[in-house]
Parts: C-alpha cells; sequence; structure tokens
C-alpha cells in the first residue's frame, strides 16, 4: 500500500469529513515496533554525524538492533509560541525499502485533524496520528518521490497542528540543506 497525497484544504474545520490521505506500509509498521522499543528517543539524541544546512544527519544503534540507523533531523518551535515544538524526522527502513518522513508534536494535539503539510505554496494534504508516547503524538508517512521531489526542491515546509477544531498552529520547517542530507542518509 502506498501514500496517497492529494492536494488538500489543510486550514479545514475538524467537523468536516476528512479521509486518511497517509496510509502506512508493512514497512513503517516495522519502523512503527521499534519506535514502541524507544528507537525514536535514541535517534532524536544519537551521535551527530554530519549538519546539511538546517538538517543533522544523528546516528544511533537502537535497542535490540545489530547495525546503527541514522536519521535526518531538524526541531523547530513555533515563533509565537515557545511550548510548541516539532521534531521531524527522516530515516530509511533497515531494510532499504522504504523512506519515512516522521513527526513528533507536542502533546495536546487534537488528533482527529491530523498533522496538515504545506511546502512552498503547494497544499500537500493531512497525515493521521498514529501513536502518542510520553514526550508526544507522531504522524508518519511513507516518503514516496512525488513527496521527497517537493521537499528536496522547496524552501520551506509548514507543518500544521491543531490544538482546537478553529485552531491551526504552522510551524515552519526549513528545507534548506534536506536534499544533500537525504542524499547522504545510508
Amino acid at each position: 500500500m502506498s501514500a496517497h497525497l492529494p492536494k488538500s484544504n489543510s486550514a479545514r474545520p475538524a467537523g468536516r469529513s476528512r479521509s486518511i490521505l497517509f496510509r502506512i506500509t508493512a514497512a513503517a509498521g516495522i519502523v512503527l515496533a521499534s519506535l514502541a522499543q524507544g528507537a525514536l528517543p535514541a535517534l532524536a539524541q544519537g551521535e551527530v554525524r554530519s549538519a546539511h544546512g538546517d538538517w543533522q544527519m544523528r546516528c544511533d544503534t537502537p535497542p535490540g538492533a545489530t547495525s546503527e540507523q541514522c536519521a535526518l533531523i531538524q526541531n523547530v518551535t513555533a515563533a509565537d509560541r515557545e511550548n510548541v515544538g516539532l521534531s521531524v524526522i527522516i530515516l530509511k527502513t533497515a531494510d532499504k525499502q522504504a523512506r519515512i518522513l516522521r513527526v513528533l508534536a507536542p502533546l495536546g494535539v487534537l488528533l482527529p485533524s491530523g498533522l496538515g503539510l504545506r511546502v512552498d505554496n503547494a497544499d500537500i494534504g493531512r497525515a493521521g496520528f498514529v501513536r502518542c508516547l510520553p514526550n508526544g503524538c507522531i504522524a508518519e508517512v511513507i516518503l514516496e518521490e512525488d513527496l521527497l521531489s517537493k521537499l528536496q526542491t522547496g524552501s520551506q515546509a509548514t507543518f500544521i497542528i491543531f490544538q482546537t477544531p478553529e485552531e491551526g498552529i504552522g510551524i515552519p520547517i526549513s528545507l534548506n540543506g534536506f536534499s544533500a542530507g537525504f542524499t547522504a542518509l545510508p
């Protein structure tokens, strides 16, 4: 199963009907299983191997894994709300069969509204949250060629979280260095 990225209105009120725009494949399920074992905090705190513009490549060996895993990471905070931040993580599955875009949003987000995404001025769509952990809630999608291309050629991605159905908070993420960082991912 692959992710479909139809255009949608990311500021659409939560009361309107929604469809799940992103689907998680079996490979993402494997990554989620490692997440449940604490791989996300380890990756987020792993050793910085390189910097690519505004992105860092961090590497660590998740518990129970036989090899090191690296991820491209950027942590940001909303300009007008210091307590609202995101961690954006790009990684390849251990079998190199899938590429994952994972976003860790703060606790307290409105889960049914999902996570919206715009790249430059193009509305990409929404992803549903798949799980909440003590440090935040996770939205995760398979990074398909169309979305990857937009991220590699864009200058800014804006992730939109909702704290109420009416209040969307757009958090800009710089795409400076994304293309080089993604190419460098093992």
